[in-house]
């Protein structure tokens, strides 16, 4: 990227932040006032000195051609990755104000960068030689063992969920949570976390709100489909059996056709629970419009490694998994770092983004929510105070999730939208449309929403 003089706009760069504190210090550093001796190579590295309250500097160093997506290294004490200084030190680099020229990387930066390389480069020689063969019987007598511990605990869920409509909603809401994370525990014990998962889900419902029963039964509905996928697997389409086994919490591995493309960078966000930060990117091939999700974790309190910039493409390889309608994919080779392009995922109406969240849910019924962009809407504001993506030539709209709608992002969409038309991307589910990224009529910059 630096060797064409291309350099991000500060919206990517604060896209790569961990959280909002990390978004909100890094912009206050995004001047040059507090840094000394930086400077970028045509290698895409970045490097700076910053003032902190000690009698040293912090020393930064940002390797952004990293095929790995961007590699960050701070002196200071924090554990976010990126951490506040390396955010900005990108946002000055980005700012071309000539605080960051041209030049060759001191000798602490280069160190750095020699020892990751070297690092990279055994990774992938240790990748490329002949892996030990794995015991075959070994393996297969471990999957039967956890096979039959999920089943057990599915047929256990299946007796409680029955106990539970047999003495009727009230009681779960008088049991209280206690109830659903001992089931939850029981589920972790059946080595089948995605079923724990949808159990402590349901243990936060009751009393959640009117319409709360109503709300409870659905969710029971689903965990009672997916306990039955999980019985009868054998007889599923093979497609669907991948799917349940998804659901129900085994992992699985990457299979099919690697397909190499330009893709582009659609958003990034983090979810994070006591146990696990999640960061799911949504990349859209250019070639191919083929759209994948990536999925990057980090233990509790930690940020995940993997940090693409919004708004930017990679060419790069992705391999799928398997499962009926599933979009996850694995980062493979990436042979250029992320750079900007002008082309943008076509979008849809507000009918059609519907119908291709109907679609994906008979391949896949516990799905939440599916990606659309969306074309020509407004964000335009309901009598009651909710908010909508109105088509203006159809009238026709989806709702804002209320999640989506209570976040300051919200104002930075009607802002960019100002009353006219413009494409927003997004994740469409049943409690409506959820915008993560946008842009202009005129087709401008990506604008992040996440």
């Amino acid at each position: 990227m630096t060797q064409q003089g291309v350099r991000w706009t500060a919206d990517q760069v604060l896209a790569l932040a961990p959280d909002a504190p990390s978004r909100k210090a890094g912009s206050k550093l995004g001047v040059a006032g507090p840094w000394s001796e930086a400077g970028s190579s045509g290698e895409g590295t970045v490097w700076g000195l910053c003032k902190g309250s000690g009698s040293k500097p912090y020393q930064t160093v940002v390797d952004i051609a990293d095929t790995a997506g961007p590699a960050y290294k701070c002196s200071c004490p924090s554990r976010k990755f990126p951490c506040k200084h390396a955010l900005g030190l990108l946002l000055v680099w980005a700012a071309a104000d000539g605080t960051v020229p041209d030049g060759e990387p001191p000798a602490w930066a280069e160190e750095w960068l020699t020892s990751r390389r070297k690092k990279a480069e055994d990774k992938r020689s240790s990748a490329a030689a002949p892996a030990a063969r794995a015991d075959p019987e070994a393996a297969r007598r471990r999957a039967e063992k956890r096979a039959e511990r999920i089943t057990a605990g599915a047929t256990e869920l299946e007796q409680r969920l029955s106990d539970l409509l047999r003495g009727g909603t009230a009681a779960a809401e008088q049991a209280g949570y206690g109830l659903w994370e001992e089931t939850a525990a029981r589920m972790v014990d059946a080595q089948a976390p995605g079923l724990a998962s949808r159990v402590r889900e349901l243990g936060a419902i009751p009393s959640s709100g009117p319409g709360w029963p109503v709300r409870l039964l659905e969710e029971c509905a689903l965990l009672h489909l997916l306990d039955q996928g999980w019985l009868h697997r054998d007889v599923l389409p093979d497609e669907l059996a991948a799917t349940v086994r998804s659901r129900v919490g085994l992992s699985a591995q990457p299979q099919g056709p690697t397909v190499r493309d330009r893709w582009l960078v659609l958003a990034q966000y983090d979810t994070a629970d006591s146990r696990l930060t999640t960061r799911r990117i949504w990349l859209y091939g250019t070639d191919t419009g083929r759209t994948a999700l990536l999925l990057s974790y980090g233990a509790a309190g930690r940020a995940p490694a993997l940090a693409l910039p919004v708004g930017l493409a990679l060419d790069a390889e992705l391999t799928g998994y398997p499962g009926a309608g599933q979009l996850r994919a694995e980062l493979g080779e990436q042979f250029t770092a992320p750079a900007p392009t002008a082309l943008r995922p076509p979008g849809v109406g507000p009918d059609t983004a519907a119908a291709r969240y109907g679609e994906a849910l008979r391949a896949d019924p516990w799905l939440e929510s599916w990606p659309v962009t969306l074309a020509d809407v407004i964000p335009t504001r309901e009598a009651q105070g909710t908010w909508q993506l109105t088509h203006p030539a159809t009238g026709l709209a989806l709702p804002i999730t209320p999640s989506a709608a209570s976040r300051p992002s919200l104002w930075r969409l009607v802002a960019l939208s100002g009353g006219a038309p413009l494409t927003v991307f997004g994740e469409c589910g049943h409690q409506g449309f959820t915008p993560l990224a946008a842009w202009p009529k005129d087709a401008g910059e990506t604008v992040p929403l996440c």
